[in-house]
């Protein structure tokens, strides 16, 4: 809660990690019972290119957690942000978990040859900007003004 008695975090309902959950989800669903899509990938390839997804998608979720960390912040959405975070990975983007996030989805569709789950990486990717990206935006930017204006400028929201 603010000063003033209001909550102060973004208006985010539903909890973002769980769309790539679904997306994974519902990929195996499709593959198993409408039609298999596997990925085309195979053997060595597909094991390395898979695990390179993995790792970065890791990499990016874990560079942001520490951050939020050293800085005290929770990284929950709904929670109260008290700064802007602008070092580290987040001066290349705005969303590195959510990044990180497509990217597992996607790295565990290529492990699983599993096509559907990756084609699925940017539909959950539109729901994360749906339900928490553009809620977090418009939190930030009421609260921080022409700071946040000004960083949203410089970097991008994904690439």
């Amino acid at each position: 809660m603010s000063e003033s008695g209001t909550r102060d975090g973004a208006a985010v309902r539903f909890p973002p990690p769980l769309v790539p959950l679904i997306g994974l989800a519902v990929g195996l669903v499709i593959q198993r019972f409408v039609w298999s899509l596997p990925f085309p990938l195979e053997g060595l390839a597909r094991t390395f290119a898979g695990g390179v997804l993995l790792v970065v998608g890791v990499a990016l979720i874990m560079a942001a957690g520490r951050l939020f960390q050293k800085t005290g912040q929770d990284p929950k959405p709904w929670e109260s942000t008290p700064e802007i975070i602008a070092t580290g990975i987040y001066r290349r983007t705005r969303n590195p978990m959510y990044l990180g996030m497509g990217l597992l989805q996607a790295g565990l569709g290529v492990l699983l040859s599993n096509a559907w789950i990756v084609m699925l990486v940017p539909v959950s990717w539109l729901v994360i900007y749906l339900i928490a990206i553009r809620h977090e935006e418009a939190y930030l930017e009421r609260k921080f003004g022409a700071s946040y204006a000004s960083y949203k400028a410089s970097v991008r929201r994904w690439l």
